[in-house]
Protein backbone atom coordinates (compact mmCIF):
# COMPACT_ATOMS: atom_id res chain seq x y z
CA UNK A 1 0.00 0.00 0.00
CA UNK A 2 2.90 2.32 0.84
CA UNK A 3 4.40 1.57 -2.55
CA UNK A 4 1.48 2.34 -4.55
CA UNK A 5 0.99 5.88 -3.01
CA UNK A 6 4.94 6.45 -3.25
CA UNK A 7 4.20 5.92 -6.92
CA UNK A 8 1.20 7.88 -7.52
CA UNK A 9 3.09 10.59 -5.71
CA UNK A 10 6.09 10.10 -7.77
CA UNK A 11 3.98 9.91 -10.91
CA UNK A 12 1.59 13.30 -10.12
CA UNK A 13 4.85 15.74 -9.55
CA UNK A 14 6.47 14.22 -12.79
CA UNK A 15 3.39 15.06 -14.22
CA UNK A 16 3.44 18.58 -12.56
CA UNK A 17 6.48 19.30 -13.62
CA UNK A 18 6.14 18.81 -17.02
CA UNK A 19 2.72 20.74 -17.56
CA UNK A 20 4.89 23.83 -16.00
CA UNK A 21 7.51 23.57 -18.49
CA UNK A 22 5.95 23.01 -21.56
CA UNK A 23 5.80 26.23 -23.49
CA UNK A 24 2.52 27.65 -24.52
CA UNK A 25 2.43 27.15 -28.88
CA UNK A 26 1.07 30.74 -29.71
CA UNK A 27 -0.67 31.37 -26.42
CA UNK A 28 1.30 35.07 -25.80
CA UNK A 29 2.56 35.89 -29.52
CA UNK A 30 0.38 37.76 -32.45
CA UNK A 31 1.55 35.49 -34.59
CA UNK A 32 -0.63 33.18 -36.25
CA UNK A 33 -4.16 33.18 -38.68
CA UNK A 34 -6.56 35.63 -37.80
CA UNK A 35 -9.81 35.75 -39.13
CA UNK A 36 -12.47 39.12 -38.99
CA UNK A 37 -16.33 38.67 -38.67
CA UNK A 38 -16.91 39.67 -42.38
CA UNK A 39 -14.60 36.74 -43.64
CA UNK A 40 -11.36 38.11 -43.98
CA UNK A 41 -7.99 36.55 -43.06
CA UNK A 42 -4.60 37.25 -43.02
CA UNK A 43 -1.46 35.19 -41.16
CA UNK A 44 1.72 36.56 -39.50
CA UNK A 45 4.84 34.61 -39.05
CA UNK A 46 7.55 37.14 -37.39
CA UNK A 47 7.90 39.92 -39.69
CA UNK A 48 6.12 37.97 -42.52
CA UNK A 49 2.57 38.87 -42.97
CA UNK A 50 -0.08 37.57 -45.36
CA UNK A 51 -2.51 40.35 -45.46
CA UNK A 52 -6.06 40.08 -45.80
CA UNK A 53 -5.91 40.74 -49.79
CA UNK A 54 -3.89 37.59 -49.78
CA UNK A 55 -0.25 39.77 -50.75
CA UNK A 56 2.37 38.27 -49.21
CA UNK A 57 4.80 41.40 -47.17
CA UNK A 58 6.78 42.23 -43.91
CA UNK A 59 5.79 44.36 -40.97
CA UNK A 60 7.14 45.85 -38.11
CA UNK A 61 7.23 42.71 -35.23
CA UNK A 62 7.03 42.41 -31.46
CA UNK A 63 5.49 39.86 -29.51
CA UNK A 64 2.00 41.86 -28.67
CA UNK A 65 1.97 44.48 -31.66
CA UNK A 66 2.43 43.99 -35.27
CA UNK A 67 2.52 46.96 -37.76
CA UNK A 68 2.71 47.31 -41.74
CA UNK A 69 2.26 49.27 -44.56
CA UNK A 70 -0.63 48.30 -47.20
CA UNK A 71 1.21 47.18 -50.27
CA UNK A 72 -0.17 48.21 -53.58
CA UNK A 73 -2.78 46.59 -55.01
CA UNK A 74 -4.34 45.91 -51.86
CA UNK A 75 -7.04 48.32 -50.77
CA UNK A 76 -5.66 51.45 -48.63
CA UNK A 77 -2.53 50.94 -50.10
CA UNK A 78 0.19 53.31 -48.57
CA UNK A 79 -1.81 53.15 -45.03
CA UNK A 80 -0.37 51.99 -42.16
CA UNK A 81 -2.31 48.91 -40.28
CA UNK A 82 -1.74 48.99 -36.38
CA UNK A 83 -2.41 45.64 -34.40
CA UNK A 84 -2.45 45.09 -30.85
CA UNK A 85 -3.01 41.83 -29.16
CA UNK A 86 -5.38 41.80 -26.72
CA UNK A 87 -5.45 38.60 -25.40
CA UNK A 88 -4.01 34.75 -26.82
CA UNK A 89 -7.69 35.10 -29.15
CA UNK A 90 -8.28 38.46 -29.79
CA UNK A 91 -6.30 41.49 -31.79
CA UNK A 92 -7.52 44.93 -32.31
CA UNK A 93 -6.76 46.18 -35.90
CA UNK A 94 -6.86 50.09 -37.20
CA UNK A 95 -5.76 51.29 -40.37
CA UNK A 96 -4.32 55.03 -40.90
CA UNK A 97 -1.81 57.48 -42.11
CA UNK A 98 0.28 57.85 -38.62
CA UNK A 99 -0.09 56.83 -35.49
CA UNK A 100 -1.45 59.63 -33.75
CA UNK A 101 -4.76 59.48 -36.80
CA UNK A 102 -4.79 55.10 -35.68
CA UNK A 103 -5.50 56.46 -32.05
CA UNK A 104 -8.98 57.96 -33.62
CA UNK A 105 -9.58 55.38 -36.22
CA UNK A 106 -12.27 52.82 -35.79
CA UNK A 107 -11.19 49.32 -34.21
CA UNK A 108 -11.72 46.23 -36.18
CA UNK A 109 -11.58 43.17 -33.49
CA UNK A 110 -10.03 40.29 -35.23
CA UNK A 111 -10.49 36.59 -33.61
CA UNK A 112 -8.04 33.46 -34.15
CA UNK A 113 -9.14 31.22 -37.02
CA UNK A 114 -10.59 28.45 -36.11
CA UNK A 115 -8.28 25.23 -37.16
CA UNK A 116 -8.47 24.32 -40.53
CA UNK A 117 -10.87 21.19 -42.03
CA UNK A 118 -9.63 19.03 -44.35
CA UNK A 119 -12.13 18.60 -47.64
CA UNK A 120 -10.01 15.16 -48.05
CA UNK A 121 -12.88 12.66 -48.86
CA UNK A 122 -12.35 8.37 -47.99
CA UNK A 123 -13.33 6.20 -50.34
CA UNK A 124 -16.60 4.64 -49.01
CA UNK A 125 -16.23 0.94 -47.99
CA UNK A 126 -17.82 -2.24 -50.12
CA UNK A 127 -20.36 -3.76 -47.62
Amino acid sequence: MARRRWTLAVGVAAGAMIALSAPAAWADAIDGNWCSADGKRMSIEGPAIVTPAGTPTHGNYSRHYFTYQVPAPDPGAGQTVYMALMNENTVHVTMATDAQSAQQSPVETWHRCPPAVSSLVLPQSAS
